[in-house]
């Protein structure tokens, strides 16, 4: 919708590329990777999703005159670097884990390759994208298991932070596993089915309940879903959904399609509504909830019996907001110096916050029986042979190993530019969410638990735990 977004970006992008002009390395071609370092709401996993968006930017980066006057409206960049940014043209190399694919901590889920200036000023903007796309598919795929197959809809768009998180936030969510969404322009936009009734103003505008349903019903006759907690749920709300059923649905040839429940206890609620619906012959009338869901409240309803066929989710999945962070990061991890590849390494106290150093691929490991057993980060330049046996080991707690056999060892990492040239076809939305659905449905049940979950290993090729050791030795400080 707005493709041209190269000043979104942290002010020091732009004093370090102008640092890098200034100093005649700006064009000395340096690897970046993005990773994140911590699963949201402590779960065993979490799903990759932005992707299309940070490809479509990439192909349309450029500085307007616009943005080169107001860069230099700043007084501190020289004419021949606003001069360079005129004729920006993005020449990377990038590799990323496709859509909808199961993703874990410290791991490279998008490489960047190329001229250091460009490199970093593209640096804000991914991270924005894949952060908050890839916290809302996990959120939402969270939420989506814990309603055991029992379709769940994204309705948060008025909750969401902003109209961009509203509507590639109704995205993620689709990506993680609902079936639509409450808002019109996803549905325009990217194909995601857009639903709904009716709200309690509709209700409240005519004399009584049972008119303003007789009123609805008469225009929505194929696919009438009544709102029944404006007043009463079991006194009048279920009572008047039925009777505009009986008295002008039936005689239309037409069936009540649904009750939608959005307050009050609604676990005990929809039980008796149920009941009376059932009693009345609509047996096939569904029974929406919505009203501030999330996993954990959803699965505590279905464990104590909610009669609940669909569940509408807003604001706690569009802001996910017991976790509203991802926390993905964009370090440099290697350069080059003539045609060799130097690997660079950042150092912590913290050790989850050391990184990976080189250029490096990611490989992830299913067993015989589909299965995914660990992923490995390696050097660029090793080969995978599956026929061998391989060793997995920790990568801190080095003595905790296990060799694996008969295994298939598949590549992460897809390119999506060429020397600034798309070379990747992104999947249609409903074959991402498809392929997330598979791609989950590969992982242990252990690892997709909501509490303790299982940790899954990520770890790294021996070649590249060398290099990691080597530097960190280099780097010590001694006392």
């Amino acid at each position: 919708m707005r493709p041209n977004l190269a000043l979104l970006t942290d002010f020091y992008e732009f004093t370090m590329a102008s640092g890098y002009f200034e100093q005649g390395i700006g064009d000395k071609t340096a690897y970046f990777d993005l990773y994140f370092r911590k699963i949201p709401d402590g779960g065993g996993f979490a799903i990759m999703a932005g992707l299309e968006q940070v490809v479509d930017y990439l192909k349309n980066i450029s500085f307007t005159k616009s943005d080169i006057d107001y860069l230099a409206s700043k007084g501190i960049f020289s004419k021949g670097f606003l001069k360079h940014l005129e004729t920006f043209k993005f020449e990377c190399d990038v590799w990323g884990i496709e859509e909808g694919t199961p993703i874990f901590p410290n791991e490279p889920i998008l490489v960047v390759r190329g001229p250091i200036i460009q490199a970093q000023l593209i640096e804000t903007m991914l991270l924005l994208t894949i952060n908050h796309q890839s916290l809302i598919a996990t959120k939402a795929n969270r939420i989506t298991r814990s309603a055991h197959g029992r379709t769940v809809f994204e309705f948060g768009s008025r909750r969401a932070q902003g109209y961009d998180a509203a509507i590639y936030g109704a995205r993620a969510a689709y990506i993680g596993g609902c079936s639509g969404t409450s808002c019109a322009i996803a549905d325009k936009e990217f194909h995601i089915p857009a639903a709904g009734t009716m709200a309690h103003s509709w209700v409240q505008l005519f004399p009584d309940e049972y008119s303003a349903f007789c009123a609805y019903a008469s225009v929505f006759p194929d696919d009438c879903v009544l709102l029944v907690d404006t007043y009463n749920v079991l006194k009048t709300g279920v009572p008047n959904a039925i009777r505009v059923h009986n008295n002008l649905l039936a005689p239309m040839g037409k069936r009540l399609a649904g009750i939608r429940l959005d307050s009050g206890d609604i676990t005990y609620l929809s039980k008796k509504a149920r009941k009376m619906l059932d009693d009345a012959g609509l047996f096939e009338c569904k029974i929406i909830a919505s009203n501030s869901l999330d996993e954990y409240i959803i699965r505590e309803m279905l464990l104590q019996g909610a009669c609940v066929d669909t569940f509408g989710v807003g604001e706690r999945l569009i802001t996910s907001r017991s976790e509203p962070v991802f926390g993905g990061v964009y370090k440099l991890v290697a350069i080059e110096s003539g045609n060799e590849i130097v690997p660079k390494i950042k150092l912590s106290e913290n050790v989850s916050k050391i990184s990976n150093p080189g250029f490096k691929k990611l490989y992830r490991f299913y067993g015989d029986d589909g299965l995914a057993i660990a992923d490995v980060i390696t050097l660029y330049d090793e080969v995978m042979d599956n026929k061998k046996p391989y060793t997995l080991f920790h990568p801190v707690h080095t003595w905790k190993k296990s060799v694996v056999k008969n295994f298939t060892a598949e590549p992460l990492l897809k390119r999506l530019f060429k020397k600034g040239e798309c070379v990747y076809k992104s999947p249609s939305l409903y074959d991402i969410q498809k392929n997330c659905r598979k791609k989950v449905d590969s992982l242990w049940e252990e690892v997709k638990r909501f509490e303790n979950p299982h940790e899954y290993y990520v770890d790294l090729s021996k070649p590249l735990w060398d290099v990691k050791q080597k530097l960190l030795n280099d780097y010590r400080v001694e006392p």
